[in-house]
Parts: C-alpha cells; structure tokens; sequence
C-alpha cells in the first residue's frame, strides 16, 4: 500500500473526502486486501441538514474512515464555497461496484437491512448479477436496540469482507458508529434504501434527474403525501446552511477520539489540502 493522504475539504464542519467513485473502490479493495476496517459514511442535504440538531447522528458518521458525498447538491455547494469536490459518489452506485469487486474476488458479503421479504429479493438478485459473491450471511433491519449486540456477533461470526447496511439514517450510522470496530469486517458501507432499489421496490430516477441533482423530486413523485413535506423542509434547511457557509464557515466538528482514519488509497489523488 502506498502511503499518501486522502485529500479532504471542509463542508459544513466535515471533513469529506475528495475521492472519485474508482478512488474510493480502489481504497475499498485494499482495505480488504490488508484486512483493515473502512467504514463508509455518506452526506446528502438532508442529513447535514440534520446534523446541528443530532449528535448522536453527528458523532456515529464522524467514526467513519471516509465520509463522501452522495448528493448532487453537496458537490454544488462544495463549488459555490470553494471547497470543490470531484464528483459525487453516489451509495448505490458504490454498493453495485463493490459488489461487482466481490463478485470477481469471491469475497464474503453480509446484508443487513431492509424487511425479510425485501432481503430475500435482494439477495436472489446478488445471486443472479453477481454470482462470484459469497453470501456470508444476512438479517432484515427490524430489531430492537437491545438486539443490537446480539446483530453485531452474528456479523462478526460470519467473518464477511464487506457489509452493507440497506438502513435508514441515524439507525445505520449509530449501529456503525458502536459496533464497527468490533465487527472485525475490512468494509462497512451503509447504503440506505438500495435495497429496496435493488429488490425492484422502488425505481430510481433516470440518469438525466440525477444529473440535474433531482433524484429527491423523483422521489417525492413516486410517494408524495409521504416525502413532500420532509424534503421541502431539508431542503430549505440546507440552502439556508449554504448561505450560512459563505459567510461564516462552520468549524470542523472534532472527531471522536476512537476514530482512526486510513490514510493511504491506491488510486492517484492529489495532495491533502490544508484549511486554516
């Protein structure tokens, strides 16, 4: 592993990282090469929206090894503050290309998340477009807080190399951010509703919504009278953050002290910049 630090900028008290979807798949296969943990938290509006008000949010998505960008408007805001991302890093794409990496190296894969009927439809689908993956194991994402731990043995005793959390936020960011480190799995990504995606549940928007940064109102489209309200909330939320941003940035959140950030991604990246 070539040591060489990931480049970062600073976004709303963030440190999030300046990797390309090939840079972050690349880090992902080294880390299961040389059995170290990196655990993936991913940002949207609406959850930087959130986390001024959630600590216990805030603090589970500050252990992650690697926070990225998942929403079109992130990589907007990152231009507009001078802090410019290279691109967003979509957590459905980034569940399809690991799970092709574990497919051509016959990797181990645990999934947690989702209802049973859901999890069985996803994990027939794994089988069918991925067939080199190895199901290590797999639980729906109904349980219990006082189940947790009991969930994080199960995990760690199918010793997987990469597990994905088909969970809603905070849940998959609190389980991670408790359990990760005892999980003993090289991979950890928190992926949202891909399942529900994968399993055929829901559509995701055509590639030239995404591209416009409007997989949210596709979203809202499909189930209206559920999400209207939540994203019109979120994101005013947001562009009054931006606002905020330009004027006075937010200082960096500090980390928790168990967090240790990997240091080092195979890909090619330009040099870790410096904020005053």
């Amino acid at each position: 592993m070539r040591d060489s630090a990931v480049p970062t900028r600073r976004l709303f008290g963030l440190e999030v990282d300046a990797l390309t979807l090939e840079q972050t798949v690349a880090l992902a296969e080294e880390a299961v090469r040389q059995h170290e943990r990196l655990l993936i938290g991913v940002v949207n509006a609406a959850k930087i929206a959130k986390l001024r008000t959630d600590p216990v949010l805030r603090d589970s998505l500050l252990e992650a090894d690697l926070i990225l960008a998942d929403g079109q408007s992130v990589v907007w805001a990152s231009r507009l503050l001078r802090q410019p991302l290279p691109g967003r890093v979509a957590g459905i794409d980034l569940f399809e290309e690991l799970l092709g990496v574990a497919d051509r190296l016959h990797l181990r894969v645990f999934l947690l998340g989702a209802t049973a009927a859901v999890l069985a439809r996803v994990e027939d689908e794994v089988a069918r477009r991925w067939p080199g993956a190895v199901l290590a194991g797999s639980r729906d994402g109904y349980f219990a807080e006082e189940e947790s731990a009991r969930v994080a043995d199960q995990i760690a005793g199918c010793s997987p190399d990469l597990l994905f959390l088909g969970m809603t936020t905070p849940k998959k960011e609190i389980f991670l951010g408790r359990y990760g480190d005892r999980l003993g799995v090289p991979v950890q990504h928190g992926v949202g509703g891909s399942f529900d995606v994968l399993a055929g549940v829901t559509s995701r928007a055509p590639r030239s919504w995404q591209r416009l940064g409007l997989e949210w109102a596709y979203r809202v489209a499909q189930e209206p009278r559920r999400l209207w309200r939540r994203y019109l909330v979120t994101n005013l939320a947001f562009i009054g953050l931006v606002g905020v941003e330009l004027v006075r940035p937010q200082p960096a959140y500090p980390r928790p002290r168990s967090t240790t950030r990997l240091d080092a991604v195979t890909a090619p990246h330009p040099p870790r910049r410096e904020h005053p």
